[in-house]
């Protein structure tokens, strides 16, 4: 259903899922088709969708996750601060029409078609047009960026002027059932098929990496 292209498509599968089970069924319509269903999406979405963003944030914590809990949500709310007042000031200082990278591709495609001919296809007269700025999208414009990085992110105030509802006030949360398995942790993440670089499993005898062996390594100095 999520990557449907036509929404009678998503129906049909909507109905199985009710004949399935109606709480699941439910759930995803409370949630909003538009949260999870391409169709349905009211934003323009790719056909890719990628955790490559969560892996940037994840290797800039690495330090930080050995952290306690409190510690930790600092130390990401500082990273994520940085970051945001970082893109605005960059953001304030363009003075293009577009963004820096944008509007280099703009003259670049500005210089390519002067080069190229023109052939008619209808009757339509076409007018010689100098400025392609109003052609683009303003998501490619600074005042997106600038929007995107406009709320600051500031830090947790005082506890005794946080104001929180009475039925949160109320609750008793205990920590989660955990249990803890034998041996030490393990602190890297465990990779995919698809993200070695070899199907291989050999690896250099030096440093251990995949893709290369002892003669060819250049991680370990002769």
């Amino acid at each position: 259903m999520a990557k449907a292209y036509r929404k009678d498509e998503v129906d049909k599968l909507m109905a199985k899922v009710e004949r399935i089970d109606q709480r699941v069924a439910q759930y995803l319509k409370n949630a909003g088709y538009e949260k999870w269903s391409r169709v349905h999406a009211t934003v323009n979405r790719g056909r890719m969708m990628t955790s490559n963003i969560a892996e940037c944030i994840n290797g800039c914590l690495v330090e930080a996750r050995e952290l306690p809990i409190i510690d930790f949500l600092e130390q990401t709310r500082m990273l994520f601060g940085s970051w945001n007042c970082k893109n605005r000031e960059i953001a304030s200082y363009t003075k293009y029409t577009l963004g820096r990278k944008f509007e280099n591709i703009l003259v670049s495609n500005t210089i390519k078609c002067s080069r190229m001919k023109v052939v008619a296809s209808s009757e339509y007269l076409s007018k010689n047009i100098t400025d392609l700025h109003p052609y683009y999208s303003d998501y490619y414009k600074p005042e997106a960026l600038a929007n995107t990085y406009e709320l600051p992110m500031v830090p947790m105030p005082n506890k005794k002027d946080w104001t929180a509802p009475k039925e949160i006030l109320e609750e008793f949360v205990l920590p989660p059932i955990y249990k803890r398995m034998p041996g030490r942790p393990k602190k890297g993440r465990k990779k995919f098929a698809n993200e070695k670089i070899t199907s291989s499993t050999n690896s250099c005898g030096r440093c251990g990496h995949e893709g290369h062996n002892r003669k060819t390594c250049n991680f370990i100095p002769k």
